[in-house]
């Protein structure tokens, strides 16, 4: 019997492919009525119930990124104060925790950032996702995974030719999960070095380019480095 996964955000975006796509791993998808992250004893049931191994943490608060700014108490109750509780039960029944993160957390100027780099994050939603992670990284048994992955197909008409990503889809994420695991510490996940709007054109030749401006505060080179993972999955593949 392969261990039993927990995933939070049951009914999410991702956890929606996830549980469509998913043909590996041994997943039970909890909704926001059966595991509310802002309620241990919601936790505890819920761990009582199923038992799992492992948290595959997704639930928590993510766009409209605006509403990280206008909802400040929304956003620390879900990406913090969740977390937080979340963490708090995996180190009180030894099970493994793994955190949805972002590439958010780095500062986006510069570009190409290790795991190891100081993080800097550049809007109130990065910050909240940090917030989530200081909690995770007491935790010694846990994964982070700092993502940047978007929907398929590319949502937009219209993509920035001078913003730099590591975009990769929901899918493929998911294709990587297994690989993952059984790893620790934090792992930059992402795709291929390139500008939003050649990533976007790949997949959709009429897609628009634009630019940004002075007046935009999305700062230009968000690029991970993605070395750690290039080589775990070369590992898993020797």
């Amino acid at each position: 019997m392969k261990n039993m996964i927990l995933v939070t955000g049951g009914e999410g975006r991702f956890a929606k492919i996830l549980k469509s796509k998913n043909k590996k791993l041994n997943l039970y998808f909890a909704n926001k009525k059966e595991c509310n992250i802002l309620s241990i004893n919601s936790l505890n049931k819920i761990i009582k119930k199923i038992k799992p191994k492992i948290i595959l943490h997704c639930a928590g608060l993510s766009r409209p990124m605006k509403i990280h700014e206008k909802n400040i108490i929304k956003s620390i109750d879900l990406n913090i104060i969740g977390t937080s509780n979340i963490t708090k039960v995996c180190k009180k029944n030894n099970i493994k925790l793994i955190y949805f993160s972002t590439g958010y957390v780095y500062e986006g100027k510069k570009g190409n950032y290790y795991e190891h780099d100081p993080v800097k994050p550049f809007n109130n939603y990065g910050l909240s996702k940090l917030g989530g992670e200081c909690a995770v990284r007491m935790y010694e048994n846990s994964l982070v995974l700092r993502l940047t992955m978007t929907e398929k197909p590319f949502k937009y008409k219209k993509a920035y030719s001078n913003l730099l990503t590591n975009f990769m889809f929901h899918e493929e994420v998911v294709e990587l999960l297994p690989l993952l695991i059984n790893q620790k510490g934090i792992i930059n996940v992402g795709g291929k070095s390139q500008s939003v709007y050649l990533f976007a054109k790949s997949h959709n030749t009429k897609i628009k380019k634009i630019k940004l401006n002075k007046k935009s505060k999305l700062p230009p080179r968000q690029t991970m480095n993605t070395l750690k993972l290039k080589k775990i999955l070369s590992n898993k593949s020797n």
